[in-house]
């Protein structure tokens, strides 16, 4: 690879590093400082940070200093190599089965709001989480058993899978379970989030309970749609390539071209950058948790915005508000009886 494209790819995943680290420091601080937010699904959340805080403290900066080394920096049947390859593969599913998950506890929440309490309970996203990291860590240890193996990518600078013919049997049962059905799990998930949406916000804007109704706009809905299709975009922006090359390799037995493996790996691994972020700023109950902080921490910044205790019920991803009541329409406001004029009692 030219000395400019390897410098280039450093500079590059020098940003992703500092963004993974800073957004999942702030939503870490986030969760910490505001209990309003520490639902059942806690751990999910601190599952999928945690792991993609590690991939930008370890795995990350070991890219970098291998492509400015311009050597390779260790052999691939070496410990520190194993070790990466490990923790590479470990951090990477761990990530994205969390958050799998939690888009599947946030779908729970918003379309059987009525249920959620008795499906989602502490105890099973309890023993969901330990699940996934009994699978993350069985998938993570079978290369070092035999059952696949690890090398020393030339083209990504970091230690990961060896994507051969030899090997596609490991490969293809990484990339099937805990990649590719997590990435169609999600956007399935969001697509129907936002056929709800959509659908909702044709049908009419007045949502109603036993006691009263009141008025979500529409532009609440369409706006939800926008953050759904956004999420799954990106997701798919910074995964698709990375699939596609590294089945390229395994089924063909060639090597991609050198650009488009490093870039493909710093896609994947910048998705650890976006995944913070997106949770913070697309969600307003994060939103106003990260202006207090803002405001908690730097004094002089003016609060432009009403906090999150005086807010209306309808926001952007207030889905899950508009769904844990039964909707009508006017039925409710016909069924109310209207006041009378008074009349008047003759002498």
């Amino acid at each position: 690879m030219a000395d400019a494209l390897r410098t280039l790819y450093a500079a590059l995943m020098v940003v992703s590093a500092v963004a993974s680290i800073c957004g999942n420091l702030l939503l870490l601080l986030v969760l910490l400082l505001n209990k309003e937010l520490r639902t059942d699904a806690l751990g999910l959340t601190l599952s999928f940070s945690l792991s993609d805080l590690a991939l930008g403290l370890s795995i990350i900066p070991f890219g970098v200093y291998n492509s400015l080394s311009w050597s390779s920096c260790c052999a691939s049947e070496g410990a520190l190599c194993q070790g990466s390859g490990f923790i590479f593969l470990l951090l990477q599913t761990s990530s994205m089965q969390s958050l799998t998950w939690d888009t599947v506890n946030k779908f729970t929440e918003i379309c059987f709001a009525l249920s959620y309490s008795r499906v989602w309970t502490g105890g099973r996203s309890r023993a969901v989480l330990v699940l996934v990291w009994l699978f993350c860590l069985v998938t993570a240890a079978l290369p070092l058993l035999g059952f696949g193996s690890y090398v020393y990518s030339e083209s990504r600078f970091l230690c990961c899978p060896s994507f051969t013919p030899e090997d596609r049997c490991f490969v293809l049962l990484w990339m099937l379970a805990g990649i590719v059905a997590p990435i169609v799990t999600m956007c399935s998930l969001y697509g129907y989030i936002v056929y709800v949406a959509t659908k909702q916000a044709r049908r009419g804007t007045f949502m109603c309970n036993e006691l009263h109704c009141y008025y979500v706009p529409a532009n609440n809905y369409l706006r939800s749609s926008v953050v759904m299709v956004t999420t799954s975009v990106c997701l798919l922006v910074c995964w698709l390539p990375y699939i596609s090359v590294c089945l390229y390799e395994t089924f063909s037995g060639e090597q991609s071209p050198a650009v488009t493996s490093a870039l493909s790996a710093w896609l994947v691994l910048t998705s650890s950058a976006l995944n913070p972020w997106i949770t913070c700023m697309t969600q307003i109950r994060y939103r106003a948790a990260v202006r207090r902080l803002i405001i908690r921490f730097i004094p002089m910044f003016p609060c432009s915005e009403t906090p999150l205790e005086s807010r209306p019920q309808s926001s952007a991803l207030h889905l899950d508000t508009a769904n844990r009541i039964s909707t009508t329409t006017m039925t409710t406001a016909a069924s109310c009886p209207q006041s009378s004029p008074e009349t008047t009692t003759p002498p």
